[in-house]
């Protein structure tokens, strides 16, 4: 674990943020803040961990340190991968304040077992919430949605839509394009969806080392192909900047977009961006 690249700057913008209606930071990777009119915050998937090099490498700045996030209400996770479920990135939010970890069981078993975060960090086992898909929970503000997505290099990937007053979020996670996609569209009005994007690259070999064809995200076509199918207003395409070997240009999603009625828009976020539903 390293320290922050931005000191605290990014928690506190979060933590001194007066929305309208909600206020969405992205933390790079998958990770974002979310945070109400009438001050939820909820934290999905934030990692501030270097990957594993030379496996994996992470390319953008560590914009925050744990310690430093003082407000949060829940943190969600979408599944058990280390860039989602990582206890140096995890266990003081909730340690610092009190907050749920909202999991499905595979990534509780990351956090209770293989990392121990009760052990490690001042959490507590009450603190941990397990979901599955067709799962609804109130969080403040927020009324959160748990459904189905389609990533197979996860063991029990699940999305979460957020439905608020004034609009409606769904976090996909790694998800490739999901045949439950055309039913959330037709169940939620979704104003802003958030789609993992990649290159194909060579990632070493978890056991060998030696280089492989490696694709964990949804490349141009099937990025689009899932924001038409969940019919998204808004596409915010994630998780491009993140690995050495697997970065792409969210920019090209425009021309794979433009003869699609939806997404309506997209909108390309750089790490530490504000946006606004």
């Amino acid at each position: 674990m390293t320290s922050s690249d931005w000191g605290d700057w990014l928690p506190r913008a979060v933590a001194e943020a007066d929305p309208e209606t909600v206020s969405l930071w992205y933390l790079g990777c998958n990770g974002f803040a979310i945070k109400g009119r009438d001050g939820t915050v909820l934290w999905i998937d934030p990692y501030v961990g270097t990957g594993d090099p030379p496996r994996t490498v992470r390319m953008v700045p560590v914009p925050f340190d744990p310690d430093d996030v003082a407000d949060a209400d829940a943190v969600l996770a979408t599944h058990e991968h280390t860039d989602h479920v990582h206890g140096p990135s995890q266990a003081p939010i909730l340690a610092n304040t009190g907050c749920d970890f909202v999991a499905p069981d595979d990534s509780l078993a990351v956090a209770r077992d293989e990392e121990q975060w009760t052990e490690e960090w001042a959490v507590d086992d009450e603190q941990f919430t397990e979901v599955t898909e067709g799962d609804e929970l109130r969080v403040g503000e927020f009324t959160v949605h748990v459904v189905e997505t389609h990533d197979p290099d996860a063991t029990h990937p699940v999305g979460y839509v957020i439905e608020h007053p004034t609009g409606t979020v769904f976090h996909a996670g790694d998800s490739k394009p999901s045949p439950s996609f055309s039913e959330l569209a037709t169940e939620y009005d979704i104003d802003l969806g958030i789609l993992a994007f990649g290159s194909v690259g060579t990632i070493p070999d978890k056991e060998t080392g030696e280089p492989v064809r490696t694709k964990w995200y949804s490349d141009e076509n099937q990025a689009i192909e899932a924001a038409s199918a969940l019919e998204l207003d808004r596409l915010v395409p994630t998780h491009w900047d993140m690995w050495k070997g697997l970065t792409a240009d969210p920019t090209a999603l425009h021309e794979h977009a433009r003869s699609f009625e939806h997404p309506k828009r997209l909108e390309v976020v750089e790490i530490g961006d504000r946006i606004e539903l």
